[in-house]
């Protein structure tokens, strides 16, 4: 019984440091974005009591709508861009490819690099000027399908959406690669002499048993989705006319440029309860398939 006490108290000295950080990098400052939510604050002057005003002006914003909509489409962009392509690669370089290292360092650089550098590099491949997109087209004869791809409201969320895919897509081929190469040897000889091969065997026997993986992989790639900033900020800034604007630059519009911190700190909760119900609502459709 003794040495069960101390196990106890020696887990949670251990745990006790990444706690404290957890809370006050976390926890804390979610607690202070809720009180901030709930006053009207320049972030210079004495703050005054709004109460739920703050929530109210937000959801009769037309502004904000489109953000939640432009979410939405980043969020499926994840889900049926980033999330397939990773997965296709990680099951070809899981072959055992000649130069798979080389391939797999490639796919993973972009993922390691800053955002900053993407952004700055999907700008002079989006550049009307100079670009490397539209150059290619006129090359092969395309010029009419040229576009001001950034600049244009009807492609510019798409435009984004390619950035992303590209940005992102190297981190669940990695997820994916290690969980494909943790299935037993044995599996894959015995799904071979049932007759299971190629496409049969990835759809009846790899993906059920990277199952648990996938669903890691969906509610990441939700939580970055509902954290996406800096990519649209440096590549459109949320133009044009709002076009791009996701919920992290409303809020950082309304926060930092137009001096509303409590409105600003209101937005920051609105987006923390979407991805909670979105990721409750993934994990609970997974057990119960798993049921």
């Amino acid at each position: 019984m003794q040495t069960l006490k101390g196990s106890r108290l020696a887990i949670f000295l251990g745990l006790l440091p990444a706690l404290v950080i957890y809370i006050g990098i976390a926890i804390v400052p979610i607690g202070l974005s809720l009180y901030y939510s709930l006053m009207n604050w320049n972030g210079i002057g004495s703050m005054t009591f709004a109460g739920l005003n703050n929530y109210t002006r937000i959801l009769s914003d037309d502004t904000f709508w489109l953000s939640v909509k432009n979410n939405i489409v980043i969020m499926a962009t994840g889900l049926l861009g980033q999330i397939p392509l990773g997965l296709l690669l990680a099951l070809l370089l899981n072959r055992g490819l000649k130069g798979s290292g080389i391939f797999r360092t490639i796919g993973f650089m972009p993922v390691v690099i800053s955002s900053v550098m993407v952004s700055l590099i999907w700008g002079m491949i989006y550049n009307t000027e100079y670009g490397m997109l539209n150059n290619l087209l006129g090359l092969f004869g395309l010029g009419d399908w040229s576009q001001n791809w950034l600049g244009d409201s009807k492609w510019s969320m798409w435009s984004i959406s390619v950035a992303y895919i590209w940005q992102n897509c190297g981190l669940y081929m990695v997820i994916f690669l290690a969980a494909l190469q943790n299935i037993p040897q044995e599996v894959n000889e015995a799904a071979e002499l049932d007759g299971a091969t190629g496409l049969k065997r990835i759809l009846s026997i790899t993906i059920p048993m990277i199952r648990g993986t996938i669903m890691v992989a969906v509610v990441l790639s939700i939580s970055n989705s509902f954290r996406v900033f800096d990519l649209i900020q440096i590549l459109t800034g949320g133009g044009p006319a709002h076009q791009t604007e996701v919920m992290t630059i409303y809020m950082y519009n309304n926060a930092f440029i137009n001096m509303r911190y409590g409105y600003g700190s209101a937005v920051s909760i609105l987006i923390l309860l979407f991805s909670l119900i979105v990721i409750t609502i993934i994990n609970r459709i997974g057990r119960e398939k798993d049921a």
